[in-house]
């Protein structure tokens, strides 16, 4: 059999790059990296024990989910958070997400409820043990879950990437301005509106959840910069 060197270094390298992205995406989500902190390609291929090229390919990945800027002769920097960017991508997923949860909703299954009650309460535990990373995880895979059925894959392409980049700004919300009792109150009324058929109900709360949830990132930015 001929070996195919070229597709399994192009492979290698594509696995290399998404590790590489995947530590420099946790340590920019929590907090490690500031706004502005610039990403030395040479210095990270060193620390990581590969070559440049996975690490242009991760940073070139991170520039596309919004937490990487690359600039002309400054090369990667971590993205600033801003209210006009907390504003954008919230108003987004407050206009998406409560129509894929109302097509979506009536077709949960047992197991999906079986699955959301069991990410209810592993949320609860990570909350009260302060494990940041894992907030974000649980947060994003909660309302995935809610709009798996809603047969709509652009729009759900579009909140899974929404989600992703919003990840950094929901740990922020629920570590900084006392959101987390708040979220994990509305989660269960979600799950417990869609399992009653109250699906209305359920998707007012969502737009309130979300709207709520960059309402109180804006005042942190705000108070922020006042204290600054």
């Amino acid at each position: 059999m001929p070996p195919a060197r070229p597709a399994q270094k192009s492979l290698q390298h594509r696995t290399i790059a998404s590790a590489v992205a995947e530590e420099l995406r946790r340590r920019i989500v929590d907090g490690e990296f500031k706004s502005g902190f610039q990403l030395r390609q040479d210095a990270l291929a060193t620390e990581f024990g590969v070559s440049r090229i996975p690490v242009r390919e991760a940073l070139m990945q991170l520039e596309a989910e919004g937490l990487v800027k690359i600039l002309p002769h400054r090369g990667a920097i971590v993205s600033e958070l801003s209210m006009e960017e907390v504003q954008e991508l919230f108003e987004l997923r407050a206009l998406l997400e409560p129509r894929l949860l109302k097509a979506s909703a009536k077709y949960l299954t047992a197991t999906d409820y079986e699955r959301l009650s069991q990410i209810l309460q592993e949320y609860s535990l990570e909350l009260r043990a302060k494990h940041v990373r894992r907030w974000g995880e649980l947060n994003t895979e909660f309302h995935n879950l809610l709009y798996q059925h809603a047969g709509q894959p652009r729009s759900q392409a579009i909140v899974s990437g929404l989600l992703q980049e919003c990840d950094r700004h929901t740990r922020l919300q629920l570590s900084l301005t006392g959101g987390m009792e708040r979220a994990e109150v509305e989660h269960a009324e979600l799950v417990r509106l869609c399992a009653s058929g109250k699906i209305s109900a359920a998707c007012t709360l969502l737009k309130t959840h979300i709207e709520g949830v960059s309402r109180s990132l804006r005042k942190y930015f705000e108070g922020h910069t006042k204290g600054d």
